[in-house]
Formats: C-alpha cells, sequence, structure tokens
C-alpha cells in the first residue's frame, strides 16, 4: 500500500478523531479506516469505551498496535444495562436503547478531549446528534462516517422536503425525492420494525434514530461513505445534490488476509473439515453479530439447510451476548442427521481464511455491509435474508446487481419455510439460473478485490481532508 510519505514527503499530516457508535458493525469499519490512515502517516485517535477498546485491540496488526492512540471514555452505562454491556451485541434487542442514553452521557468527557486534544478532524457515526454543534464551537471540522452503504441514505429525510410519511405503508413506496426507478426499497414487515425502531421511540430519554442521523448530517461539514462508484454511483450523486455538502466514498475498505497470522488449534481444525469437501461446495453460514432470528426463523434455516442436501460450514451464535435469557436452540436431532457432511461451530472463527477456502461455495448471512464485503471480496454469491434495519436494503441491492439472491419471504409477516431456504440454496449454489450470481460475483470481486482502486479511494479522501482541514 503507498504511503503518503512515500507520496508527498513530508506533507501535511493529520490529526484524525473516530467515534463509532457501540456496535461492531460500526466499530469495525471505523478501525479499518483508522489503520489505514495511520499506515499512510497520519495520527489517529480511536475514541469509545473501555470494554470495545479491548476487544478491538486483538485485530490489530502488531505493527499498528500502538500506531493508533486509542482513547477510553469513562461508561457510566444505564441502570437498566448489566454492569458490563458496552455494545449492542451485549444485550437482547430491548435494551439497545438504553445503550444509546447511555452513549448520549460520553458528551462531557468526549467535548473535554476535543477542547483539549483539537484534532483536525473528527468522524463520528449517527447517534451523535449533540456533536456536531460541540465540534463547530471548538473550531473542529467534523464529517459523518457512514459504516453502510449509501443507498440506505436515499430512505432519509433530505433538507427542503417535508417528511409526509407517518405509517409503515408509507416506507414501503419509493420516496418522493429518489428520481430513478429501483426495486431495493421495504417490504411491509420490515418497514414495520423500521418504522418502530427508528421513527418512533417509545423509550423513555431516548430519540429516534431518524432524528439522530439527521442531527448528524444536517451538522456535518461533509459525508463520508464506505463505498464506492463502481457499486452505486447513482446513490452517491444523488446523496451529493440532496445534502448540498461534499459526498466522499472512502472505497469499501476491503479486508486483507493477514499472511503472518498465526495457525491456532481452531483454524487448523476448521481447514481440515473444509480440505476434505469438494471446491465450491460447502455452504458458509453467518449471521453476524447482531442480528438474531425468532426461533421459528432459526428453525426453518437449519431444516431448510438440511433439506438442501448440501454441505454446510455454520458458524452458530444462539444469543446476543451474555445477558441474552432466550437462547435459540437447534431442531431436534438436526446435528446427527446432518453430521455427514454439516459441521456446526460454536466459537470463533477466523472468516477471511475461511470464505478464502476453495470448498466454499456461497455464503448464507444476514446480508450485512460487512459481511456482504466480505464475501464478494471472496468472489462468493449469497443468499440473504435480512433481520434486522437496512439489512433487507443490502440484499436488495445485491440482488439488483446479481451477485446475491434473497430468500423468498411473506411480505406482510416476513415468515418463511424451510422449502423457501433450500430451494434459494440449490439456485445459487448449483442451478441454472444461479449460473448468473456466480458469474456476476466474479466480477464485482474485481471491483472490491481489487486494492489498488480501492486504496485511490481512501488518498483521494485523505487529500480532501488536508486540503479544508
Amino acid at each position: 500500500m503507498a504511503n503518503i510519505k512515500e507520496k508527498n514527503g513530508d506533507g501535511p499530516k493529520l490529526h484524525v478523531a473516530m467515534f463509532p457508535w457501540l456496535a461492531f458493525g460500526h466499530l469495525v469499519p471505523h478501525l479499518e479506516l483508522s489503520m489505514l490512515m495511520v499506515q499512510k502517516g497520519h495520527n489517529v485517535s480511536f475514541i469509545s469505551t473501555p470494554g470495545n477498546i479491548e476487544r478491538l485491540l486483538p485485530r490489530l496488526p502488531e505493527n499498528l498496535s500502538s500506531a493508533i492512540n486509542f482513547v477510553k471514555l469513562p461508561f457510566a452505562g444505564h441502570k437498566e444495562l448489566p454492569d458490563a454491556a458496552e455494545a449492542t451485541t451485549d444485550v437482547p434487542f430491548d435494551l439497545v436503547p438504553y445503550l444509546k442514553i447511555a452513549f448520549d452521557g460520553l458528551r462531557t468527557p468526549l467535548a473535554e478531549f476535543l477542547e483539549s486534544s483539537k484534532p483536525d478532524w473528527l468522524l463520528q457515526d449517527f447517534a451523535p446528534y449533540w456533536l456536531p454543534p460541540i465540534a463547530s464551537r471548538l473550531g473542529i471540522k467534523n464529517a459523518y462516517f457512514g459504516a453502510f452503504n449509501c443507498g440506505i441514505f436515499g430512505i432519509l429525510k433530505p433538507p427542503g422536503f417535508e417528511e409526509y410519511r407517518k405509517s409503515p405503508e408509507d416506507f414501503v413506496l419509493q420516496p418522493k425525492w429518489v428520481p430513478f426507478e429501483t426495486p431495493v426499497f421495504f417490504q411491509l414487515f420490515e418497514s414495520k420494525a423500521i418504522f418502530n425502531g427508528a421513527v418512533v421511540e417509545s423509550t423513555e430519554g431516548n430519540i429516534p434514530d431518524f432524528d439522530r442521523i439527521a442531527g448528524v448530517l444536517d451538522g456535518c461539514d461533509i459525508i463520508v461513505i464506505r463505498s464506492c462508484y463502481e457499486y452505486e454511483a447513482e446513490w452517491l450523486e444523488l446523496l451529493q445534490d440532496l445534502h448540498r455538502k461534499p459526498v466522499i466514498p472512502v472505497g469499501v475498505l476491503p479486508p486483507k488476509l493477514d499472511e503472518t497470522f498465526k495457525d491456532t488449534d481452531a483454524w487448523l481444525s476448521t481447514k481440515k473439515w473444509l480440505d476434505s469437501r469438494g471446491t465450491n461446495s460447502v455452504v458458509y453460514v453467518s449471521f453476524g453479530t447482531e442480528a438474531k432470528p425468532s426461533q421459528s426463523e432459526f428453525n426453518s434455516i437449519a431444516l431448510g439447510l438440511e433439506l438442501s442436501g448440501l454441505p454446510f460450514f455454520w458458524v452458530l451464535r444462539t444469543r446476543r451476548g451474555p445477558f441474552d435469557t432466550e437462547p435459540l436452540e437447534l431442531p431436534e436431532g438436526f446435528e446427527e442427521r446432518t453430521a455427514d457432511r454439516g459441521m456446526v461451530w460454536r466459537g470463533w472463527v477466523e472468516q477471511l481464511r475461511t470464505l478464502n477456502h476453495d470448498s466454499i461455495g456461497l455464503v448464507l448471512s444476514h446480508s450485512g455491509w460487512n459481511t456482504l464485503i466480505e464475501a464478494v471480496r471472496f468472489a462468493k454469491p449469497m443468499v440473504m435474508i435480512g433481520f434486522v434495519y437496512g439489512q433487507g436494503f443490502n440484499a436488495r441491492v445485491a440482488e439488483e446487481k446479481k451477485i446475491g439472491h434473497m430468500i423468498l419471504r411473506d411480505e406482510t409477516t416476513g415468515s418463511f419455510t424451510k422449502e423457501d431456504v433450500a430451494q434459494a440454496l440449490r439456485l445459487v449454489m448449483e442451478g441454472e439460473e444461479g449460473k448468473v450470481y456466480r458469474e456476476s460475483v466474479k466480477d464485482m470481486k474485481g471491483v472490491f478485490g481489487d486494492m489498488e482502486t480501492q486504496d485511490r479511494y481512501v488518498d483521494s479522501f485523505l487529500d480532501y481532508l488536508v486540503a479544508h482541514r
């Protein structure tokens, strides 16, 4: 990777402060961008809670562990939260609003750090609606850094438009401000969840997510998106037109295999099992750290895997953190019936090395943006089923581009059957109709996996920050 020192000699260096939301789908992209910035000679202060920083440190290569200034803000928590809960993955969904209230309690220590350190730029997430005025008062340029792809922001009311959507049914329709035809908006079961969680907020002391992100977007100097023109040029251009401020893609921040990673017992066991399978024959199953299906959905997924007859490697998570009191249970006898062709893995897995293995033929996932990028990075087509917020939207963008296929669901209830799961898996893995997904994802790998192209996005972004600090 090119280094700014190599390009510009001893040119101007930045001090950038990063302040992500307390979810690993947000923390990790902020960390990835932080690592790229320090590799290019800039200074980064990564700001979060003590527990989250401790969990992120093992992700860093040894040569970068001391290059980033990790700032641990005191986290008071909330009376409704368990004492050790500092991230969304630590708590059930119904406690996440209290985590946002506790997050708002970081306002004072964060302001004190910013005032004493005076970074050139502050990159913030969607949640701290109160932060842009603080940055402005301190004379610090601030950017919204979106860990999602750009299209998801198309549903947000831009400045100058009336918010006319008063019910979940309104969110099924294409927003008035989107001028091009696209099939990627919401089904009714998704819009109900979004309306209740992001538009209407019933937890005392919390505010809706749409209001949070509106405060950040309205108050920031620039909008930075983890995406690229090769994937969604029309959305990037629209977002800039609507918000009338620079919208800068930083690339997809594709993962890089760490060639120095040690061969742990877990990886050697995984690799031995994968080596015993044929090329492009195995379904890799993972639903990330945030998504938790209902027990009924979980049963349909498991029985659909069984019905498909395909080999599978399932990274199984049955609960959202240690304080989730309702763990999911596999159907009785499932592991015994599928033992000859399936592996249920209950621990941590080296996802990048696993996805890069020749035996993996497709990925069954929740279509989170991180997982989607990683799957495409290694040219693995996807079968997708979203569970929270923008995951269904991500999946429809991917389906529109023919790099993934969505499991058929009831538009009103979101229900699906084991037959729906099995049919989708067989179609993408081996069906003639699924050939388009298997071929298209190879083409998109040429975008997501082109490290030089993606690195140029980061360079252009940093050049902008240097020129406008």
